[in-house]
């Protein structure tokens, strides 16, 4: 049927069985646990496209703290590009996307992005979500924070980003590291307007 002569529940119908298209991010900042995770979680929902760069420090601190090979961390994407790849397809808004996380963010990238830089594609990419008014999420790492850091946080909210500090829920009385991981990225799906069937959830006492 042609798009045109579509009526409201049709278009609804087909938007409906198309792949959310999702950016992760991962700088140089520690918690890079939290952006692997956030990959696996968005591979378990399914119907959603995964799309990820990683910078220098991003892969250095994978390998530091994981432990993981590179290899391993580019299966769980969809699609994979060089953080200097200023050209890439997420670097146009043309591109349809669904929202971009930056997890973690460090305090550099926060600043390129505060400062609208675009000195690579996670900067770059993170400008044209908020030009065309699409979910950015900062999974910000860092503390203490000095007043350059506060002050870049609040021109990204400005700006319509979300500033989501990666800070640990204990009310659901976490067992592991990775109970405390999982509970902060399922926040972030939420964000996203991600649905999530086993999300654990606060019901009151």
């Amino acid at each position: 049927m042609p798009a045109r002569f579509m009526d409201g529940r049709a278009a609804r119908a087909m938007t409906s069985t198309q792949p959310k298209h999702i950016i992760v991010a991962i700088s140089g900042a520690s918690g890079a646990v939290y952006g692997v995770r956030l990959l696996e979680m968005l591979r378990e929902l399914g119907k959603v496209q995964t799309h990820l760069v990683v910078s220098d420090a991003g892969w250095l601190n994978i390998t530091q703290e994981l432990g993981l090979p590179r290899t391993d961390i580019e299966a769980l994407a969809d699609v994979v590009y060089p953080v200097h790849n200023v050209g890439a397809a997420i670097a146009s808004g043309s591109f349809r996307c669904d929202g971009m996380v930056i997890a973690p963010c460090s305090m550099r990238t926060l600043a390129a992005v505060a400062l609208g830089l675009s000195d690579n594609l996670i900067s770059r990419a993170a400008d044209v979500m908020l030009k065309e008014r699409r979910k950015l999420v900062l999974m910000v790492r860092e503390a203490p924070l000095n007043l350059a850091h506060l002050r870049n946080m609040t021109s990204v909210t400005e700006m319509g980003g979300i500033v989501f500090p990666p800070v640990p829920g204990f009310y659901q009385r976490p067992q592991t590291i990775e109970e405390m991981v999982s509970q902060t990225v399922s926040r972030v799906l939420d964000l996203l307007d991600l649905p999530q069937a086993d999300a654990v959830r606060w019901n009151g006492l």
